[in-house]
């Protein structure tokens, strides 16, 4: 099962369909493992919240998907790293990629692209990645 990080822009699009529906879509079928960190899951909340896309029921419902392991894999610690040097909140998920040893960090940001690749770690757009995915299970 290959491993990925999703950025929140790419988390929260997906609850308006297109390309990031279909990675989260790929998650909840148990085809690919969301990296998670507490950073990250408190800025997918935080932001859910702000935009007043669930309600507290729905992000419980979230929350508990992610505690019962459901298709993810969640680190405590990550390592301190400065790579996104444009916008150094996006650091965080190059962090958690590199603690769980994630194969893509799937993003919008166009910071975060900016990277490309990290210790063998592809940072791509959702559909880069959904082409990627659709070539290795071909």
């Amino acid at each position: 099962m290959i491993r990925v990080v999703v950025d929140t822009n790419v988390f929260i699009s997906s609850f308006f369909g297109g390309n990031p529906r279909k990675i989260i879509d790929l998650w909840k079928t148990g085809e690919i493992a969301l990296c998670l960190s507490k950073p990250i899951v408190d800025e997918y909340i935080e932001v859910l919240r702000r935009l007043e896309l669930q309600n507290e029921k729905e992000i419980d419902e979230l929350l508990s998907l992610f505690a019962h392991g459901y298709h993810v894999v969640f680190t405590a610690t990550t390592p301190e790293l400065n790579i996104v040097e444009a916008d150094p909140d996006n650091n965080m998920f190059i962090e958690c990629a590199v603690a769980l040893k994630a194969k893509f960090v799937i993003s919008g940001d166009k910071a975060l692209q900016a990277v490309q690749d990290y210790m063998k770690i592809k940072i791509v757009s959702p559909s880069e990645f959904l082409n990627e995915f659709s070539k290795r299970n071909q």
